[in-house]
């Protein structure tokens, strides 16, 4: 290839964009076809159109009396019958499990997938480790194998892909996890609406946002292989939360028995300020509401009880049913990209250098998974205990550190022995792996005849 596909140039030109293309006599072949293949997963004519839009204001919330608090169902009290009709969906082989593992663990010095970072309190293991364990669990248990789909990004997939493959895939057959990656889009010149490059022959491409999760499974073609396998449902849960009960049968039962296309847990807020989307109901839709977009007063109300009015955090654990997959990421129903403005170092054909901008000069565009929860025409929340379920982890000190997740792993650990009986002395680590136990009940009818804990534990 010694000259630019015909077909290539011409729809660059068309859309004002052949900048691209300078250099091209000096790229090695690799980077010539490099650089064709970015442009083809382009659509310039979606950038055109979003570029239009970069003068809209950010979102801004509807008046307060469209806003109301969402009823939330309490997840200690899930009939019978729903944990009965979830178990029946994991024993048919209805269920996928969705683990969002897109991200590199900087902000905890960790320059690798996040996932493979160690927070076992005992053993040290990853977190990729223990999310695999539960599905190997699950699947021993209802003897049906849980599809693991591990969505990576450009910066994590080698890296992860490798990692399980160095791990035997942590006990689950190869055949049962499926890495996918999310999707990227460019990044564009705030002034000119050019596409950006980040050096010669390459385009500028970042993360298109948890919302791409959605548009990828469906984009890969790996959902229209979920519903031809007969999964209808699929769990989705972030990579960070080593306490998420994934697959949890309870949760996937009433969303089954009421019919939802949508479901959500969330996790009360412990203070006003707390930084957490919260769940409201806009205008009769089930949605979310960014920590920083809610007043500091709306935020603040309480009800007569002394609760706070918004409290429904979300800690990004769902249930989506298939079919509301496919319709939320295709056509008219496809979600749409939010325009941020960024600060974007890029490349500057022209000046033959890399530019770093000192204030704001590109457009980026990303899709949020929330907006997906006002299209669902049947939704339903479910309560779950934090200390259960939630300790992600984000920052390397302070809360949400390696060392709360790990204190918070031995804690739920101790609490499960504890209920079954055995003494666990104040500050020794215990870690219950999920291959032993997936619950306080099934830990309790596990343990051996006069077992006990003097030291560090690990079952």
């Amino acid at each position: 290839m010694t000259e630019a596909p015909p077909d290539l140039v011409h729809r660059l030109r068309l859309h004002r964009q052949e900048h691209v293309l300078s250099g091209w006599d000096r790229l090695t072949p690799a980077e010539r076809a490099a650089l064709v293949g970015q442009l083809a997963g382009i659509d310039l004519a979606e950038l055109d159109a979003l570029y239009k839009r970069k003068d809209e204001p950010h979102t801004v919330l509807p008046p307060r009396d469209r806003i109301a608090p969402l009823p939330v169902e309490p997840g200690d009290a899930i009939p019978p019958s729903a944990v009965a009709a979830g178990e029946e969906a994991l024993r048919a082989g209805q269920v996928a499990a969705l683990v969002v593992a897109g991200g590199q663990g900087s902000r905890l010095g960790f320059e690798k997938p996040k996932g493979m970072f160690p927070v076992g309190p005992v053993t040290g293991a990853s977190l990729f480790q223990i999310h695999a364990e539960k599905v190997l669990a699950l699947s021993r248990k209802y003897g049906k194998p849980v599809p693991l789909l591990v969505m990576t990004s450009p910066a994590t997939h080698a890296d992860t892909e490798a990692f399980f493959r160095e791990n035997r895939f942590f006990g689950l057959p190869a055949g049962q996890v499926t890495f996918f990656q999310q999707g990227t889009m460019p990044s564009l010149d705030f002034a000119t609406g050019k596409l950006l490059l980040e050096k010669p022959g390459s385009l500028f491409l970042s993360p298109n946002g948890h919302g791409g999760t959605l548009t990828a499974l469906a984009d890969s073609g790996l959902l229209a292989d979920l519903k031809a396998r007969g999964v209808r449902h699929v769990f989705y849960f972030q990579v960070d939360n080593p306490l998420v009960n994934v697959c949890d049968p309870a949760f996937i039962g009433r969303h089954v028995e009421t019919g939802s296309e949508a479901s959500s847990k969330i996790v009360f807020k412990e203070n006003p300020g707390e930084k957490v989307g919260v769940f409201a109901l806009v205008d009769g839709q089930c949605g979310i509401v960014e920590y920083s977009d809610m007043p500091a007063e709306m935020a603040a109300e309480r009800e007569p009880t002394g609760e706070l009015r918004f409290r429904a955090g979300s800690p990004a654990i769902h249930v989506f049913s298939v079919p509301f997959l496919e319709r939320v990421t295709t056509g008219a129903g496809r979600l749409a990209y939010h325009v941020a403005r960024k600060k974007v170092p890029y490349y500057d054909p022209a000046m033959g250098k890399t530019v770093t901008p000192e204030r704001e000069n590109a457009l980026k565009f990303e899709l949020f998974v929330f907006d997906a929860l006002p299209l669902a025409e049947r939704w339903l929340a479910v309560s779950a205990r934090r200390e259960d379920e939630f300790a992600p982890l984000k920052n390397a000190t302070g809360p949400d550190s390696p060392e709360t997740v790990r204190r918070a792993i031995s804690d739920r650990s101790a609490r499960w022995l504890t209920a079954a009986g055995v003494a666990v002395p104040p500050g020794v680590p215990v870690e219950v792996r999920p291959v032993f136990a997936l619950n306080a009940g099934e830990c309790a009818a596990k343990l051996p005849p006069g077992f006990r804990v003097t030291g560090p534990t690990v079952l």
